[in-house]
């Protein structure tokens, strides 16, 4: 069988259907995955030496014949492994523990390589547990020992050996007849070395050197595809005509504003101002409109909506879960109905005035389903990292686009939106309403919960309510049985030892939308008084009286993700609190301790961002990539470069006809995915 990056890895040898979940789990699928799964530190056993010339405490490779192997048993009947190693020096002698099965591989008469600490016990020298490999008798180089060897992310069941073990024949197969897809021209100009090269030394360097260089060549890939496939969709997007401008006279500017029972801040008229700008022009509006949490997005997309009403346009309010949407349809009533704007509600459980509307509000299902695009001025997409850019295409219908506003409460850095996205306009809402109490926020160590669960039964006696975040137990943007049943033995033990004497309710994104309305209902209406939820249903709840937030495993989350948490308290006019409890004291405490501090969400954004890179502030397959295993958003010169490099290319070949390889690359980073 011929392979190919897009071979899945089912198809490969000795990679059966147990290995195949397990290599999900690291986001594994294909050969290009595979390839693509980079080391992130290298052991160094590039170090030779002789069995007579080994001193204690050095890291070295030995090579020799085994002259002895056997397992030896405990009183407790544990089995340790015994090996005696030969050279023209002298005899090592090497232990492991627990691992019978090696006797069956390491026999005596093998030749075999030994890499790890060199030890000394008494008078003699040993190692333990050390990396083992084999001779070849093709003589090929060891892979395991005597050289640079990288350590992988790993999962349960698939060790950094194993991974080794399977990359190693690949880059044998693949990589001799691997196409390098960068133009020869960027490629010499930047001084990068070619992608099979690149591919090769980052997971079998001869030196750290080469590991550099291949780095070096890889991030660029990675952002330069970025740039450019934002390009380009800023391009087609703007070849795109809208049905009619929307305008909005000044007249009936002032109109809405004066509705309004708060007045605006700078920063919403500021953006209101922007969008308007947009709006009367007959070349769609393609702009993301990024604020805290709070920060009054939904007025500011309610004047462009307005704006389509007085143009005798519908509108479109996308939300990603139900919550969301009921959240929005809360809020755009009272914002809009005084206007004589008549509002419908279409979700999977409910559906309300689809058969005469001005706005309608639902989920992102609608756009696939239910909404024929061509017969709205605007759409409104929230919480735009979780929608996916590249299903913006579907939008367009005959050349015919809808303006299009995205928004999202997620903290993103200035040097990211720009650089993620690069196909749409940006506006920043920076600034609170005023009158707005600031949420005080504290990390409890383990000795103080008991004391924190006693304040936290004097606030709900006051008559407050409380959220309970359970830990994120798997890192994904999907929910997990795994967390769900979390949350649900933290319900049951918070509910029977700590708060028997308070109504407590569990909510979950696998129960079903009427089971989760319910739950919020009651919690809005204050028959409950503390909530214990899943961070899945972190945006969209909005509830005054709410004043405690309490995140469990507080050192498992981004720190713009807590952040959004904790904007699920001060809604009201009381002052609120959040409580940041760490299973592991130590751990983030650093990171923890500027939630304390920070004033926005873009400070802790920037710190997230430096401390733990760009995959923590929002999943980034939907913008093309799985992750960026390579390239590092806080690189401003790399973003700079290639975004010249694109700009260039795009400039001399806009169709990329004369680089047949490079459109490919960019055809397979466009293709939509439909939400399930």
């Amino acid at each position: 069988m011929k392979l190919s990056l897009k071979t899945p890895v089912s198809e490969l040898r000795m990679v059966g259907p147990s290995y195949v979940r397990k290599l999900e789990k690291l986001e594994i699928l294909t050969v290009s995955d595979l390839l693509y799964h980079r080391p992130h530190r290298y052991l160094d056993y590039s170090n030779r030496a002789k069995i007579a010339g080994l001193r204690p405490g050095e890291i070295t490779t030995v090579s020799g014949t085994i002259v002895e192997s056997k397992n030896v048993y405990t009183r407790t009947r544990k089995a340790i492994q015994k090996l005696k190693l030969e050279d023209d020096t002298g005899v090592l002698e090497a232990t492991w523990f627990n691992q019978p099965y090696l006797t069956g591989s390491l026999v005596v008469g093998a030749r075999v390589n030994l890499s790890g600490e060199v030890n000394k016990t008494g008078l003699r020298l040993e190692m333990l547990s050390p990396e083992y490999e084999l001779a070849r008798k093709d003589g090929a180089k060891p892979i395991h020992t005597g050289r640079l060897v990288p350590v992988y992310p790993e999962t349960q069941g698939v060790s950094s050996k194993w991974l080794r073990s399977r990359i190693a024949p690949l880059i044998e197969l693949i990589l001799p007849d691997l196409p390098d897809w960068l133009p020869d021209s960027i490629r010499e100009k930047e001084l990068l070395i070619r992608l099979n090269t690149a591919i090769r030394d980052v997971h079998f360097p001869e030196s750290l050197r080469e590991v550099e260089q291949s780095v070096k060549r890889l991030s660029f890939d990675e952002m330069f595809l970025l740039q450019l496939t934002t390009l380009i969709r800023k391009a087609s997007w703007n070849k795109q005509k809208v049905t009619r401008p929307l305008l909005l006279s000044i007249q009936e500017n002032h109109r809405f504003r004066k509705s309004l029972p708060f007045a605006l801040t700078a920063a919403q008229i500021r953006t209101m101002h922007e969008i308007l700008e947009d709006l009367r022009r007959t070349k769609p509006m393609n702009r993301i409109l990024i604020g805290d949490v709070g920060s009054g997005k939904t007025v500011v997309a309610a004047l462009a909506m307005y704006a389509a009403f007085r143009s005798h346009a519908k509108s479109v309010i996308m939300a990603p879960t139900e919550i969301l949407a009921t959240q929005h349809e809360k809020t755009l009533r009272s914002l809009l109905q005084p206007l004589g704007i008549s509002l419908a509600f279409c979700t999977a459980s409910r559906k309300e005035n689809l058969n005469s509307f001005d706005v309608l509000i639902g989920t992102h299902a609608v756009l696939f389903k239910r909404v024929k695009s061509e017969k709205y001025g605007l759409v409104v997409v929230d919480e735009q990292h979780r929608f996916g850019v590249a299903q913006r295409a579907l939008l367009i219908k005959k050349g015919i686009a809808p303006h299009t506003l995205t928004m999202t409460a997620t903290p993103i850095p200035r040097t990211v939106a720009l650089t993620l996205y690069g196909d749409l306009d940006l506006s920043i809402i920076d600034e609170m309403p005023p009158g707005r109490i600031r949420v005080k926020t504290w990390v409890i160590s383990p000795q103080k919960r008991q004391a924190a669960y006693e304040w936290i039964k004097k606030r709900i006696a006051a008559g407050e309510q409380a959220f309970i975040v359970c830990p994120l137990i798997e890192e994904s943007v999907h929910e997990s049985m795994t967390q769900v049943k979390a949350a649900s033995e933290e319900y049951e033990k918070l509910k029977k030892t700590i708060f028997p004497d308070f109504s407590l309710a569990l909510l979950h994104g696998k129960m079903k939308a009427s089971q989760k309305n319910e739950t919020l209902e009651r919690f809005r209406k204050g028959k409950t008084d503390i909530l214990v939820t899943t961070p899945v249903v972190e945006v969209g709840i909005d509830i005054p009286n709410a004043t405690v937030m309490v995140v469990e495993g507080a050192e498992r989350f981004g720190l713009s993700q807590l952040h959004q948490l904790r904007g699920r308290v001060g809604r009201g006019e009381k002052q609120s609190f959040c409580l940041l409890f760490a299973t592991k004291p130590r751990a983030g405490r650093t990171r923890l301790k500027a939630m304390e501090s920070a004033k926005n969400g873009g400070e802790l954004a920037e710190l997230d961002l430096k401390l733990r890179g760009p995959g923590e502030i929002f999943g980034l397959r939907q913008h093309g990539f799985s992750q960026m295993k390579f390239a590092q958003l806080t690189d401003t010169r790399l973003i700079a470069k290639t975004r010249d490099q694109a700009r260039k290319l795009l400039t001399e070949d806009p169709n990329l006809l004369r680089h047949p390889l490079l459109a490919d690359m960019v055809s397979s980073l466009e293709k939509p995915v439909e939400p399930n």
